[in-house]
């Protein structure tokens, strides 16, 4: 697999956590509103956790994933590590400072926050540990 830092919008996998806390839902509304946005398309995370073989194909594949977590506990960072897959940004909602809880009544300018953090975890615009991101191994952006 090529390393390219700068991708284009359409390499790039954004992953979500999508669980059952305000973080996981906040995770995937983001990837949804990124991808509407044109900025990385958003993938299946449970085909990858379930090991559908053209699902983790895919994610080896791609040159850029940004893994979006809500929380510590890290599903979508172990889906990855569980399926092989080495090459991945995550950013992780609790570690920009949104608190979990149960509140479905999403903040948008906390989506917003979540959505520059992979903008700039993705473009390498920052250092991705001063925004709560894990860099990616072997390159700047996944």
């Amino acid at each position: 697999m090529e390393n390219k830092c700068c991708a284009a919008n359409n390499e790039i996998m954004l992953l979500a956590c999508s669980g059952g806390s305000n973080v996981g839902q906040m995770s995937n509304r983001a990837a949804v509103e990124l991808t509407q946005e044109g900025f990385g398309k958003m993938y299946c995370l449970a085909g990858i956790g379930a090991q559908l073989k053209s699902f983790v194909q895919s994610a080896k594949d791609v040159p850029v994933i940004a893994a979006i977590d809500g929380c510590a506990v890290g599903c979508a960072k172990a889906i990855l590590k569980n399926a092989d897959i080495p090459n991945y940004s995550t950013i992780v909602l609790t570690d920009l400072g949104i608190e979990k809880n149960k509140d479905f009544n999403l903040s948008d300018e906390d989506v917003r926050k979540v959505k520059d953090a992979v903008r700039a975890a993705c473009a390498g615009q920052q250092p991705a540990t001063a925004m709560g991101v894990a860099p990616a191994k072997g390159g700047c952006c996944g």
